[in-house]
């Protein structure tokens, strides 16, 4: 009968009923499951006296080639795959576009043992455009990977036309501020209770600001399949050194020493502020002061251009593509 969560046999056993339609997929430590919007390909290489992979996308051009590339750097809670649109359109517009996956993330390797730092992701990635044989390029970093694309540029600055930066984390030292350390075993602990909801309550505050749409979903489901995943482990201890990485190694303090010209994409309504859940109120009410934090950063970088969203949260890109894209193209422009 129609409408009964169970059935009882006359032998009284109680069967539930199959729901995988709809139960969340499951994938696997790389993301194994997961469809890409372009061919995936695999960069091995040796880092830290072991064997590694990273997985990236690289797209040609659809239109006439304008001899530019541009490498998008995917943020802590997001994976190359995010960029789907931003590469569609940049490449109708006549870029190359190249989006790996970090060590750690996604559908590269996740070391059980590994120094992660955002020089060590900088190198790996210029050793990945090494083996393309591209040489400058122009970086598109978001949350996290503004942190890593401006390290990037700092280290390899001739290697890097133009730095883009959509709402990079780290544009304030929490820890200076009064947020308090977190080991790697405690935040391992907190990341093993990872699951869709969490993930979900924790975009919708934080990212965008109380709103959520039916197309934010998919980006939840790719993330919290790996933790529901067989190697749920190794993904939350990855993410576990990832988060350590991203409190103890600030960038805002070498801004002044960007040399190249810069583009910072701001949503005003961001509040993401890495640890301010375990601050203390004071503290935490100061943080993630985005429309600030914005001209703060761009006051400091020597040719600097911010552009604002003011109605915007931490993913423009995903939260209204045309905005964000007529934004980038036009600072890609110059």
């Amino acid at each position: 009968m129609k409408g009964l969560s169970f059935l009882i046999l006359s032998s009284g056993i109680v069967l539930t009923p199959a729901l995988h339609a709809e139960q969340p997929p499951t994938y696997g430590p790389h993301l194994e499951g997961f469809s890409y919007p372009h061919p995936l390909k695999r960069h091995e290489f040796s880092s830290q006296r072991q064997p590694l992979f990273m997985g990236y996308m690289d797209i040609a051009p659809t239109d006439k080639a304008n001899g530019r590339t541009l490498v998008l750097m995917h943020g802590k809670n997001f994976c190359a795959a995010t960029w789907e649109e931003t590469i569609k359109v940049l490449s109708e517009h006549g870029y190359r576009v190249i989006a790996p996956d970090q060590v750690g993330f996604c559908s590269s390797s996740k070391p059980e043992g590994y120094q992660f730092s955002f020089s060590q992701l900088a190198h790996n990635t210029r050793a990945l455009l090494q083996s393309l044989d591209v040489e400058e390029v122009t970086l598109v970093g978001h949350s996290m990977g503004g942190m890593l694309a401006s390290r990037f540029a700092l280290n390899y600055p001739e290697s890097v036309e133009q730095l883009v930066l959509v709402n990079p984390i780290g544009l304030e030292d929490w820890q200076a501020k009064g947020v308090p350390y977190a080991s790697i075993d405690e935040l391992y602990q907190s990341e093993l209770k990872t699951d869709f909801d969490r993930i979900k309550g924790y975009q919708q505050k934080v990212y965008y600001d109380g709103d959520w749409k039916p197309e934010y979903e998919r980006w939840v489901t790719m993330l919290a399949g790996m933790y529901a995943g067989e190697g749920k482990e190794i993904v939350a201890w990855n993410q576990a050194q990832t988060s350590e990485m991203v409190f103890t190694q600030p960038v805002i303090h070498e801004f002044d020493k960007l040399e190249v010209p810069t583009v910072l994409l701001i949503g005003g309504k961001d509040r993401t502020a890495p640890g301010a859940n375990r601050a203390p109120k004071e503290v935490a009410e100061r943080l993630g002061d985005y429309p600030e934090l914005g001209r703060q950063a761009a006051a400091m970088i020597p040719n600097a251009t911010l552009v604002p969203f003011p109605e915007l949260g931490h993913s423009p890109q995903v939260e209204s593509p045309d905005v964000f894209h007529e934004a980038l193209l036009r600072g890609l422009d110059g």
